[in-house]
């Protein structure tokens, strides 16, 4: 149970998404630092992965099926929550090119050198991919539009440029420990940047956004999401909301429309689908760690939810991340 009063001043309200940023952590994180010349162009498949591209000098081209081509200038970022497929390219007309022109050179564990020689003018970039591991982010990410401009959501927070300019000293000049220096800063300046979207997003009164903002429903949300396998009941979860089990459960769901106890199990069976198709567990030790009794009992609530059973997802998902990661 989270219990922060005895450390949080009571005239402050618990900030939950707050709460859930601070267990914002990426893994699987890859860095490129690219120096190409014009032509070049690079296709990136849809992967559920969290990718951005920042431009530290020069200027290039995006596509999205959504938004089409658009140039982007020296200094500008683009986060895509979602990975979708997109190209980069120096113009739009330019084909795609494969690594096979470019020299690749290993920095470290994660950072990668990315080099195309030639006459035309040079494109710098630092991209990045990775893999979210916190899942109490998963519905926030969900809500997020396909593709955001640092630009346009970070006006308001003075340390993005510092962060960007940082990330770009690091990666041009890596030294003893660069990798996990990159890591930390990537962790602040994507938590950063998906706060000043929540923050910019509007004031509605319904959905996941208005819930984790609430004081009281937030909190309950938070434990949630960070203990999805507990034994949660109406009463302990009204108990963390500082409200009564009646007051809970219609708060709960005039917000969400739905029960405490649907979110939940529907928040258990999308964990147990990335948990069966990417990381190769058996379907008993997926029920275990989700919190049920039995195997049985976890695959009739799966396929209750899901409409197919763990077992078939399990064997016709390979569902493993992409190992192409970065350019």
């Amino acid at each position: 149970m989270i219990d922060r009063s005895s450390t949080s001043p009571p005239h402050m309200p618990l900030d939950s998404l707050s709460e859930i940023l601070q267990d914002f952590r990426l893994s699987g994180v890859k860095y490129d630092r690219c120096d190409l010349r014009h032509p070049w162009g690079v296709t990136y498949a849809d992967e559920k992965l969290l990718r951005f591209h920042f431009v530290s000098q020069g200027a290039c081209w995006i596509h999205t099926e959504a938004q089409g081509w658009e140039e982007l200038h020296e200094g500008d970022l683009v986060l895509l929550p979602q990975g979708i497929a997109h190209r980069m390219a120096s113009a739009p007309d330019v084909m795609d090119r494969t690594l096979k022109s470019c020299r690749v050179t290993d920095l470290g564990s994660n950072v990668c050198d990315v080099v195309q020689a030639g006459e035309g003018e040079t494109s710098t970039l630092l991209c990045g991919t990775m893999v979210l591991g916190a899942s109490a982010l998963n519905p926030l990410i969900d809500l997020m539009p396909p593709i955001i401009k640092g630009c346009d959501v970070a006006s308001s927070d003075p340390l993005i440029a510092p962060l960007l300019a940082a990330m770009t000293a690091e990666a041009a000049q890596p030294q003893m420990g660069g990798a996990t220096v990159l890591s930390r800063m990537a962790d602040l300046l994507i938590a950063r940047l998906i706060r000043c979207w929540a923050n910019c997003s509007g004031a509605s009164t319904t959905g996941w956004l208005a819930a984790i903002r609430d004081p009281h429903i937030g909190r309950a949300l938070v434990a949630m999401h960070r203990h999805p396998g507990r034994n949660w009941t109406l009463e302990t979860l009204a108990g963390i909301a500082g409200q009564s089990r009646s007051i809970f459960a219609e708060r709960f769901s005039t917000i969400l429309g739905e029960g405490a106890a649907r979110y939940l199990a529907r928040l258990r069976m999308q964990l147990a689908r990335d948990l069966l198709a990417q990381n190769g567990l058996s379907v008993a030790e997926v029920a275990s760690r989700l919190g049920y009794e039995s195997e049985a009992s976890f695959s009739r609530a799966f396929k209750r939810i899901t409409q197919v059973s763990p077992g078939i997802l399990r064997r016709t998902k390979s569902g493993r991340i992409g190992k192409n990661i970065g350019l």
